[in-house]
């Protein structure tokens, strides 16, 4: 971390998180209905009052969703360091000496957000201890996200 630079905190990150959470949404609508328009209607059908969408339909569709969300966050957080809830709240992923993450980096740092996320935030509460303020995926993945000046925004 270069003079100056702040680590980000825990609201900061989750408003972003949850800014982008509303683009990421947006991108999988689009993505299961151009998928479904592809598919055809014969992928779903209806059984006692219920949707019952074809199996290999389905694990097609969430592949499709793992993809998307890691493309989203990759291109951003290697092109610039910030998704745009990250530029909102004023705040950067990049690794450990201040440059844009490499792509293994981003990749790294994804697959391991979602458990820091998903096992009761325990990955994102980490920063709260951690002598550096990192959360856990930034330590296994050595970034950092660090809070930039208003006049950077």
């Amino acid at each position: 971390m270069t003079a100056g630079e702040r680590t980000a905190g825990l609201l900061r990150r989750l408003a972003a998180l949850l800014y982008d959470a509303f683009l990421v949404l947006a991108i999988w609508m689009a993505l299961g209905f151009a998928a479904q328009f592809i598919a055809g209607v014969e992928t779903n059908q209806v059984i006692d009052g219920r949707v019952q969408t074809d199996p290999v339909f389905g694990l097609l569709l969430f592949a499709l969703m793992c993809a998307s969300a890691a493309a989203f966050y990759v291109w951003f957080w290697t092109r610039g360091g910030q998704t745009l809830g990250m530029l909102a709240w004023r705040i950067r992923a990049q690794s450990r000496d201040g440059s844009p993450m490499s792509v293994r980096q981003a990749l790294l740092r994804f697959l391991c957000a979602w458990p820091s996320f998903f096992l009761f935030g325990l990955g994102y509460l980490w920063l709260c201890f951690d002598p550096q303020g990192d959360a856990a995926h930034d330590r296994l993945s050595r970034t950092r996200v660090v809070l930039l000046p208003r006049r950077q925004r």
